[in-house]
């Protein structure tokens, strides 16, 4: 089951949530940077931004990969790969920015929050 971890940048929380596959086919295909509807986290009148994610396997999302498949590319740093001289370059597998079945987390950032009444 894939679980979602929604962070809010204005408190610094965290909040991982559940879902079954049944809610988890709207986020199929979307890519990183898209924006979604909270209402698929149980978070209505929210607006998320899918800014990462890991497959079953653990291999890190990456904004700078398209596709929706594991690719074997050529890392100085960022998502995937943590150098550790100055100019250290590897090849690593790493997964492309689309949503697919077989991605297990999806972080999200909340982009807008729901207007409260007044009174």
């Amino acid at each position: 089951m894939p679980f979602l971890n929604i962070s809010d940048p204005e408190t610094g929380k965290t909040k991982k949530v559940e879902i079954d596959d049944a809610r988890m086919k709207p986020l199929i295909g979307r890519r990183i940077g898209e924006v979604v509807d909270g209402t698929i986290a149980g978070m209505p009148g929210y607006k998320l931004m899918i800014t990462g994610g890991c497959d079953k396997d653990g291999f890190p999302m990456r904004p700078d990969v398209h596709g929706g498949g594991k690719y074997r590319i050529l890392l100085s740093g960022g998502p995937g790969f943590r150098p550790r001289e100055k100019g250290e370059r590897r090849r690593k597998t790493v997964r492309g920015n689309m949503v697919t079945p077989d991605i297990v987390r999806i972080n999200m950032k909340v982009v807008s929050k729901p207007k409260k009444k007044v009174g």
